[in-house]
């Protein structure tokens, strides 16, 4: 018996594929769930048909997407991000900052097509791959910087500056101390 598979099955073949089965498979499991048509010569030509109608259109989109590729190429994105003196960013960027980087950029790319191992925590030069279509992937260059925090040493507050000149007027008298420490009387 000939049929038409209508869903891909393990073992047996693909959605679209006309395969050989023994009768009692393909009237008593296949045909009654569905997973199966009846291999006729008009169905055959309609499969066929429909077959080179879909490639034709993967076609099409693979052109489409090749050229966005191409764009996606000659995109550089930066990232200003706080980060620490080692370079290990305050927070991350993810894919969903990359898609609306790209948004501004003129590109519409869905977060989940943007394949990220996980999301960038350092800074420097990091390359993404943007999965546009099967057989379509473009790379991506990210840069990430740090915003320039500044260090603990370079802060200037008033309550130091106030310790600092307190400290300088009294250094040669101890009345001022006596009067800061307690006593057991």
């Amino acid at each position: 018996m000939q049929v038409i598979l209508t869903e891909d099955i393990p073992k047996l073949g693909e959605a679209g594929d006309v395969v050989k089965v023994r009768a009692g498979f393909g009237r008593n499991f296949l045909l009654p769930q569905g997973k199966a048509m009846l291999a006729t010569p008009g169905r055959v030509k309609q499969i066929e048909h429909q077959r080179r109608m879909v490639s034709e259109k993967q076609r099409k989109e693979m052109s489409v997407q090749e050229e966005v590729a191409r764009g996606l190429a000659t995109v550089d994105l930066a990232f200003e991000m706080q980060a620490s003196s080692e370079g290990r960013l305050f927070g991350s960027v993810t894919n969903a900052d990359i898609a609306g980087r790209l948004a501004e950029a003129g590109f519409q790319i869905d977060r989940r097509k943007i394949e990220l191992g996980e999301a960038i925590k350092q800074v420097g030069d990091h390359t993404v791959s943007v999965r546009l279509h099967r057989e379509v992937i473009a790379e991506l260059a990210v840069k990430v910087v740090s915003a320039g925090i500044p260090e603990p040493d370079e802060v200037e507050t008033p309550e130091l500056e106030a310790a600092e000149s307190d400290g300088a007027e009294g250094e040669g008298s101890d009345e001022d101390s006596d009067e800061d420490t307690f006593s057991d009387e």
